[in-house]
Formats: C-alpha cells, sequence, structure tokens
C-alpha cells in the first residue's frame, strides 16, 4: 500500500490503473489512469445485491465465482499493458478490489501497489486544492474577443494560467458545445482542474478567464467560483469588425444545422425577428451577417452582467501585434 503522497510523486513516472468499473471511472477518475475493472459494471451490481441481501462474506465468494473464468484475461491484459514498469493501483476506497488486484498482479509478476484510501482518498486532495487563496487575475470582455486565446499568449510569455473552458470542453456560450469534444463530468472537470491548481502558485497571480459557475453542463467548484468573484477583472476590449472577423473563422467550418440549433436555443432573448434574420444568413452562407445579430444579442447581455462590477482596468487589444498587446496586458497586472 502507498499513502496519498507518495502516490502523487509517483504518478507521473508509473502507470495507474484504476480497477473500478466502467462506470465508477466515467464518472471521475485520476487523470491518466486507465480503466482495468475487476468487477465490470454488471458484476459490481450483482455483488453488490448479494451483500445487501446476504453479507460480506458471501459477496466475496460471489466476486470470486464472477470473475474467476476471465482472471487469466485480466492478468495478461495487465502484463501486457505494464510489461516491466511498475505500477499504481486504486479503487474506491483502498479495500478489497484494488488489495486483491495487486495480489493476484504481484503473483504474475507484475510490480504493482494500491492507493491507501483508494480515490476517494485522491478526492479529497483535490477538494483541498480549492481550499487555497488564489491570486487570480480575470479577463474579460465581448464575446470573439479571444479570450481563451490571450491566455495562451500568457502561458507563452511565462505566466501562470489556468483556462476552465479547456477543461470544460466548452466555450460557455449556446455555441459553446459547437466542434468540441464530449463535456466530462463535473466530478471529472474537477478533477483536472484540481491536478492543474496543485502545479500553480497560489502567491503570483493567475490568469483566468471570467466565466459563469456553469460551464455548459459542468459547474466551477464554489470555492473558485467565489476567489474568481472576489478577484482583479481586466476588460479586453476589441472591435466589433475583428471579433465578427474572429467568430466566421472559429465557426466557419462547423455543421449549418448546428448553428441554427444553437441561434434556436437563445431565440426568445435574440428576439423572433433577429433569430430569423440569422438563420437565414447562414443558409446564405454569410455567416459574417449572422455574427453581427448575434453579437448583438451577446454585446447586451454582457454590458449588463458586468455593469454592477468593478474595472481593475480595461485594456485595448491588437490581435494584429499580439506581443505587444500581451506585453501591455503583463504590464498592468
Amino acid at each position: 500500500m502507498t499513502d496519498i503522497d507518495s502516490f502523487l510523486k509517483q504518478r507521473h513516472q508509473k502507470m495507474v490503473i484504476d480497477v473500478r468499473s466502467e462506470s465508477e471511472f466515467a464518472n471521475g477518475h485520476v487523470p491518466g489512469s486507465i480503466n482495468i475493472p475487476i468487477l465490470n459494471n454488471e458484476e459490481r451490481t450483482i455483488v453488490g445485491i448479494t451483500y445487501k441481501q446476504q453479507g460480506s462474506n458471501q459477496a466475496v465468494v460471489e466476486g470470486i465465482r464472477l470473475t474467476g473464468p476471465r482472471l487469466h484475461k485480466l492478468v495478461e491484459q495487465v502484463q501486457q499493458t505494464v510489461g516491466e514498469r511498475e505500477a499504481l493501483a486504486y479503487c474506491w476506497r483502498g479495500g478489497m478490489r484494488s488489495q486483491n488486484f495487486c495480489w493476484i498482479m504481484q503473483q504474475a509478476g507484475v510490480k504493482v501497489t494500491a492507493l491507501t484510501g483508494g480515490y476517494k482518498q485522491y478526492r479529497r486532495w483535490i477538494l483541498h486544492q480549492f481550499e487555497r487563496k488564489f491570486n487570480f487575475i480575470l479577463l474579460t470582455g465581448y464575446t470573439g474577443s479571444g479570450k481563451t486565446e490571450i491566455l495562451a499568449w500568457l502561458n507563452q510569455r511565462g505566466e501562470q494560467t489556468l483556462c476552465l473552458e479547456s477543461f470544460a470542453h466548452h466555450k460557455g456560450s449556446a455555441f459553446g458545445g459547437i466542434n468540441q469534444n464530449q463535456q466530462p463530468t463535473t466530478e471529472q472537470f474537477e478533477n483536472n482542474i484540481g491536478e492543474a491548481l496543485s502545479a500553480l502558485d497560489e502567491h503570483k497571480s493567475i490568469w483566468i478567464e471570467d466565466e459563469a459557475i456553469g460551464i455548459g453542463n459542468v459547474f466551477i467548484p464554489l470555492p473558485i467560483w467565489q476567489n474568481m468573484r472576489e478577484s482583479k477583472l481586466i476588460k479586453i476590449e476589441v472591435d466589433k469588425e475583428e471579433r465578427i472577423e474572429r467568430l466566421v473563422k472559429e465557426y466557419g467550418m462547423a455543421q449549418p444545422d448546428a448553428l441554427k440549433e444553437a441561434i434556436k436555443k437563445i431565440e426568445k432573448k435574440l428576439g423572433g425577428q433577429h433569430a430569423k434574420a440569422a438563420i437565414q444568413a447562414i443558409d446564405n452562407q454569410e455567416l459574417a451577417v449572422a455574427a453581427d445579430i448575434i453579437l448583438t444579442y451577446y454585446d447586451k447581455y454582457y454590458d449588463k452582467s458586468i455593469e454592477s462590477r468593478k474595472l481593475y482596468a480595461a485594456v485595448k487589444w491588437n490581435w494584429q501585434d499580439a506581443a505587444t498587446a500581451t506585453q501591455n496586458l503583463v504590464n498592468i497586472k
């Protein structure tokens, strides 16, 4: 067995195996780990029912009965995956599943150690990351300003950054899921954020995009969002023509039906006539016209959302000279 501190130090050098069921893994796991269930979804359900109805001893027997016929395949899979490397394994609480998994694999010559406390202990560590007080600097601005790209420019200059939208696989708006991978669960979103925060120095500035607490279907951890709301707010100012050009470039390859479906999501707020005109523009392949119409709504929505908040500074951003613009931004932090 290995404690959480040793696990965290070793997890990037060793292979990490999640031995829980497929559904448990899908709900949330240690980033970078692979799923090799000792009990799959169906088997775990059967063992759980047996435990409730007949007790722990009979549940163990049932688990052995279910796993036994395919145990050799499980061993072969781990041997082929791990090879001569050492591995770490975890289940939910560091109990029988991971300990039995490690014992079996060690008999087969695989060097694998279980995490004390399992994934539950790892989650405690993740949630602890959110309790730290971070020196965030929030970038705000109208839709299409390129705030995510600005974070990338800052990162290239050696600044600390945290891009929540990249972890969420969503850009936050009705159009935010277009051309994105499937969103993670909120739990996995938290795990990814916690891992990123663990590598950052809270005493130094961390640039982050201003966000609502919900990004698509996932939610920013409440302590982090509250920390964000108390942080410096810098507005990025980009001309509307530039923003339209950027949006056309970003969504130009999207399927027209996906764009029209996104417009329908905001039809009531956009207004029926404006929504109809934007959809017609898409049908006519006039994406700039559609973007102009849609920005009329998003700009008004942004103005309303920001009116009660205090800006630390506003920076005119020139995408023709992003290097200089980045330096100007760093200079005012």
